[in-house]
């Protein structure tokens, strides 16, 4: 049997995802959501958003991992701004 290995950094990458996820929850359950439509091409509610941010996230790492050699923290601060962007104007 093969266990996952918890490095610190996958530690700390779970970990907030569970609270984005967490904080969604208390969010939604404190002001209920609307759907709108920003520049994203359907209606999107605030998890839809989150959800199409951290996977927007996965590819722009495994672009980034594909097509250079620099260091993937670039990739995450994109990453952050992706995030940020849709959530605000998805």
């Amino acid at each position: 049997m093969s266990w996952m290995a918890w490095t610190p950094v996958t530690a700390i990458f779970f970990g907030c995802v569970a609270l984005m996820l967490l904080i969604m929850g208390l969010w939604q359950a404190a002001s209920p959501t609307i759907p709108r439509r920003g520049f994203l091409p359907l209606v999107t509610t605030r998890g839809d958003r989150l959800f199409i941010s951290l996977l927007g996230a996965a590819y722009i790492h495994l672009g980034w991992l594909a097509f250079t050699d620099a260091s993937i923290y670039y990739a995450s601060g994109i990453a952050v701004v992706w995030l940020l962007v849709v959530m605000r104007w998805g």
